[in-house]
């Protein structure tokens, strides 16, 4: 469906040649946004499918939390895309019609809150998931096997966390506080200040960085 495009009649040329330039600008980053969307869309369902059949082996955990925990750092990286092309888009406009006289902005902006590269509510709802999807691969109940000698009751001990676990939540770690960084970009661009107007970024909910490690799962290596 082609976007609705603004009226030009009265506009001239040099303005024309801006909006048509801008909305091209538009449209790749549309299609970099889905494209990346539809991807993220594949592989989270392809790791909830490979989770739900997953055999308990070190091997598949290991590499199973290597691809959740890169998917979601690739998916906030894409929210904080959506973010600052947005409000690169906002400043190109402010800068053009301060020096062009005309008033470009307020239009283009009302029809850039509905394109997809803003639309990130599925974006939103796929990094959610993703935070389950790892807690739930990461869960903490220790698995327990039999010992050796066991008589009567059978004595149990717990499975030690492998080198190879440890070193994935480690890992985890490192994307959380990448993804902690991302965060506190988008929340700083968000954020009231004295220039806010109608053309800021809604400011994000306040409990969306605690959010980040209080939903981090955490396995301790034991010591050798």
């Amino acid at each position: 469906m082609k976007r609705q495009r603004l009226n030009n009649d009265e506009v001239t040329k040099e303005v024309n040649d801006f909006v048509k330039l801008l909305e091209e600008e538009i449209d790749k980053f549309n299609s970099f946004f889905v494209e990346k969307e539809e991807d993220y869309i594949i592989h989270l369902k392809v790791l909830k499918e490979r989770v739900a059949e997953m055999r308990k082996s070190n091997i598949e955990v290991n590499r199973l939390g290597r691809d959740i925990v890169d998917l979601h750092g690739e998916m906030v990286l894409l929210e904080n895309y959506s973010a600052l092309n947005y409000t690169g888009v906002v400043k190109i406009l402010k800068k053009y019609d301060k020096l062009s006289g005309e008033l470009l902005r307020l239009p283009f902006i009302q029809k850039v809150l509905a394109e997809p590269f803003f639309e990130t509510e599925v974006l939103n709802k796929l990094v959610k998931e993703c935070d389950t999807l790892l807690s739930l691969l990461y869960q903490t109940e220790p698995l327990k096997v039999a010992g050796a000698g066991g008589g009567g009751s059978g004595g149990e001990r717990p499975v030690k966390v492998p080198q190879e676990l440890a070193e994935i939540k480690n890992m985890e770690n490192m994307y959380l506080r990448l993804t902690y960084s991302a965060l506190r970009v988008l929340q700083e661009m968000r954020s009231r200040s004295s220039t806010v107007s109608m053309f800021s970024l809604p400011p994000m909910k306040t409990n969306a960085l605690d959010n980040v490690w209080k939903n981090a799962p955490v396995v301790i290596q034991e010591a050798k």
